[in-house]
């Protein structure tokens, strides 16, 4: 008698529980690295905002992907390396299929974990250049732009405001740059268009987090460069803006990496800033439907992640564009894999290398004029090189230049050759085209 009530509890216990089971079988799950707290939070914090609120808003609004509800949980990293790393391995049992790791030394500390564990990376606008080759880097994704694509973009920049890149011969063209992989990435680029185009090229690294830039500043009135290329981020950028000013070194002939060019850059610096100029991949503003809708569907309903006015804001809308790449990659992976299924990580890695979001359908996310179509395939894990500038001038962001694309005919022999190396370095044999059908 015993035994029967044992085994009877036990089967109701299970008809219970597994309702429960089904729709958890039904959740995609989004780990999110953050970093809310340190010396790079300002940035961070509105950056991780967007990703939530962009969660929020396809759960809210369209009941998740094709009936898959998506849910998260975050992890504080800190911007530190080791913490980031610890966060990984904590969320990626969870059911994880694809991490932001929000840091390029996080990337660079995961890029050899990911092939074993099967699950894709997306650092869009950062981490390892030449990850930008699919054949080598099965499992990392800088959509949209590269370290590599901002230098090209920012030469080329220059050499149009000189009236041709011939013109630079001779100029001093300096990089303040954080003294860490992601400061270092763009110099590789920077050497071989100095090689191209006979301008002097200056190094100033500072010391992370970039809060005590006496000596280097002092370093830029010394050498007296025509421009000043600022690859900073956090509290970096608004310290160099601020020793800018008090060196009287002119801010509209400095020019920020995209990571240097948001409102927690300058708007401790006001009217001190004014001038300056920094790359972005994205729109910002509250025009885009896109941007309406949360404000409708998630802030207007109370479920906001941050305060409504940072919606839209230049950081807040790069968040929301990586987390809206990662819901489509989760979408175009269900076309081939089944509507309505949860995805693994091996298939939102196929969602990746098969994005393909032309005018029609940035539109239809809303994301018309927020950044340009991107289309990636196995072996082209970037799928755009879109980029503009744009100029404080004392109180908002306005763009100041045109489209600019990278020069694949510099770049894509730059990227093989670091792949090749990384790959010899590593044992990696390249991906045939055989492999990217799977």
């Amino acid at each position: 008698m015993k035994t029967f009530i044992t085994c009877a509890a036990l089967a109701a216990l299970q008809l219970v529980a597994a309702p429960a089971a089904v729709a958890q079988a039904k959740e995609q799950f989004f780990p999110l690295l953050v970093y809310r707290t340190g010396p790079y939070s300002p940035n961070g914090t509105p950056w991780a905002n967007g990703k939530q609120d962009y969660i929020k808003l396809i759960n809210a609004r369209d009941g998740g992907v094709n009936g898959v509800k998506l849910t998260f949980e975050e992890c504080e990293t800190g911007y530190a390396t080791d913490k980031g790393v610890e966060c990984y391995e904590r969320l990626k049992g969870k059911g994880a299929s694809v991490f932001d790791p929000q840091a390029t030394g996080i990337t660079f500390a995961l890029t050899d974990k990911v092939p074993n564990d099967k699950i894709p990376l997306i650092t869009l606008g950062y981490g390892l250049s030449a990850s930008a080759d699919g054949g080598v880097f099965a499992w990392n994704f800088p959509l949209m732009g590269s370290y590599w694509t901002a230098a090209d973009v920012l030469i080329q920049h220059l050499g149009k405001k000189e009236g041709g890149l011939d013109k630079l011969k001779g100029k001093k063209i300096a990089l303040v740059y954080h003294d860490s992989p992601f400061g270092k990435e763009p110099i590789p680029v920077l050497e071989e268009r100095q090689k191209m185009h006979g301008f002097e090229f200056i190094k100033i690294p500072v010391t992370a987090p970039g809060v005590e830039q006496k000596s280097a500043w002092l370093e830029v009135r010394k050498q007296r460069p025509d421009y000043v290329l600022l690859w900073g981020w956090g509290v970096m950028n608004s310290t160099a803006l601020k020793e800018a000013q008090a060196t009287g070194y002119p801010r509209e002939k400095m020019y920020g990496v995209w990571w240097s060019g948001a409102e927690p850059d300058v708007k401790d610096v006001g009217e001190g800033a004014k001038g300056y100029n920094a790359l972005n991949l994205n729109t910002s503003g509250t025009s885009p439907k896109v941007i309406q809708d949360i404000l409708k569907f998630v802030h207007d309903k109370g479920q906001g992640t941050g305060p409504k006015e940072e919606v839209g804001s230049v950081l807040y809308t790069r968040g929301l564009v990586i987390q809206a790449l990662a819901v489509e990659a989760v979408r175009r992976a269900q076309e081939r894999f089944g509507k309505g299924k949860v995805m693994t990580g091996e298939q939102v890695r196929w969602g990746l290398e098969n994005l393909a979001l032309d005018d029609k359908k940035l539109a239809a996310l809303g994301l018309t004029g927020v950044i340009r179509p991107i289309s990636t395939s196995c072996f082209d894990h970037q799928g755009s090189t879109s980029v503009r500038v744009h100029t404080w001038d004392g109180k908002q962001w306005a763009f100041s230049s045109d489209w600019y694309q990278a020069d694949e005919a510099l770049l894509k022999p730059m990227v093989k050759a670091a792949a090749d190396k990384y790959a010899g370095e590593k044992k990696l044999t390249r991906r045939t085209s055989a492999e990217c059908q799977s």
